[in-house]
């Protein structure tokens, strides 16, 4: 039991079967806001420009995010200097910052801070176990120095690379949880995500499941296959999911970023707010009681889920002050065909127009089919010359 005053960690949480709700995509909300560039996808901006990790992260637990994860996607040193990119602060200091920004706003309410690990170029460029760890541990001396409330390894494609995360971050002592960004057809070499889940289990985590590559209802599928997958091995584990806030009925194993639309023309496919609490509800009858989001999650998608649990969590977030239920601060609109549109059998079974008549409702994913060990994916400290990238755009124009 925690001490009195202090707060729950989060395996205390899960265990009493409360409803722990995750925050948003960093990466891509603040490359809309200007602080992120895509391409890298870096978190420089937890040195860099403080202030405005310091304002989503408070923008997210006003929404009712009970988590704080640092911002420390692609935060490896490896990661940090791929393909030309350059920086002004070391890894070190970034991981540092963020820590220090994530535990700051988290004191503000009942949240917890967790440090995050990602994927590496290594790992995809066939380095050694040994290097791919030593580049996690790196991270890790830094999350424990600052004293994390929990570790989560996210954002794998292969689970061999989470395996080894897993296997890092528990040496720290504190609960660790891992996401893959699979679907139900598994990880990019086949293995199933039951597979997957049993394997990082056992590796270590006592939270496993999705995030990011893949809409809610193909990620809350996809943690229900790791679900039964851990429970016929006869292990244990808590469920955590934290999806695209984009549609993606039409990707493949890649996920969205096959998609011709990714990253800067996905915007017709976001999900709304009503959406939002129908993943929330799914989620949480499927068993899972981590429930949060990752790329294209703002702020009030994640205040839908928390205003969908709120029963079960026993109050609505800060931010329903300014959103009323289903809709019904509609009541107070000047425009009465506005004020009818004040229920909720109203914004529930609405099939939103996308104002877009020349376009199609899907899109055909790319599908190089290239993983790990391909050439097309060694990574490199150089910048992409213009020989390289022309052999791409022939590839391309020829459909690979």
């Amino acid at each position: 039991m925690a001490p009195a005053g202090a707060k729950k960690g989060i395996l205390e949480r899960l265990d009493a079967g409360e409803v722990v709700i995750g925050d948003g995509g960093f990466v891509f909300a603040l490359e809309k806001r200007g602080y992120v560039k895509a391409g890298p996808w870096t978190p420089e901006a937890a040195a860099e420009h403080p202030e405005a990790v310091r304002q989503l992260h408070r923008e997210f637990l006003r929404a009712g995010s009970n988590v704080m994860q640092t911002f420390t996607f692609y935060a490896s040193d490896d990661k940090l200097v791929n393909r030309g990119n350059t920086q002004r602060f070391t890894g070190q200091q970034i991981n540092e910052a963020a820590c220090d920004l994530a535990r700051e706003v988290a004191n503000e309410g009942d949240a917890l801070v967790a440090g995050g690990v990602s994927q590496t170029p290594s790992y995809l460029s066939c380095k050694s176990e040994d290097d791919v760890k030593a580049i996690f541990k790196k991270q890790m001396d830094v999350f424990i120095q600052k004293n994390v409330d929990f570790l989560i390894a996210e954002y794998f494609e292969h689970v061999e690379e989470a395996e080894w995360a897993v296997q890092v971050l528990k040496s720290s002592g504190k609960p660790v949880a891992a996401t893959m960004c699979i679907g139900p057809d598994g990880d990019l070499n086949g293995v199933s995500p039951g597979d997957c889940a049993v394997r990082l289990v056992k590796a270590g985590a006592q939270i496993v499941g999705i995030n990011c590559h893949f809409d809610p209802e193909t990620c809350v599928k996809a943690v229900k296959m790791m679900k039964a997958g851990v429970e016929k091995a006869g292990l244990k584990a808590h469920y955590m999911c934290q999806p695209l806030a984009y549609h993606t009925p039409d990707c493949n194993r890649q996920g969205f970023i096959d998609l011709p639309e990714f990253p800067f023309g996905l915007e017709p496919r976001i999900l709304s707010r009503w959406d939002m609490q129908k993943y929330a509800r799914e989620a949480y009858n499927a068993g899972i009681h981590y429930i949060g989001g990752c790329c294209g999650f703002e702020p009030y998608h994640v205040r839908a889920l928390a205003e969908e649990l709120a029963t079960e969590r026993g109050l609505l977030p800060v931010g329903s002050e300014k959103h009323g239920s289903w809709g019904s601060g509609l009541e107070m609109h000047t425009k009465p065909w506005v004020r009818a549109r004040a229920r909720r059998d109203y914004w529930e079974t609405l099939k939103p127009a996308s104002g877009r008549p020349l376009c199609p409702s899907m899109s055909t994913p790319d599908s190089w089919g290239v993983t790990k060990g391909h050439a097309d994916l060694m990574q490199q400290k150089e910048a992409t010359s213009q020989e390289q990238l022309k052999v791409l755009f022939d590839k391309a124009n020829k459909g690979h």
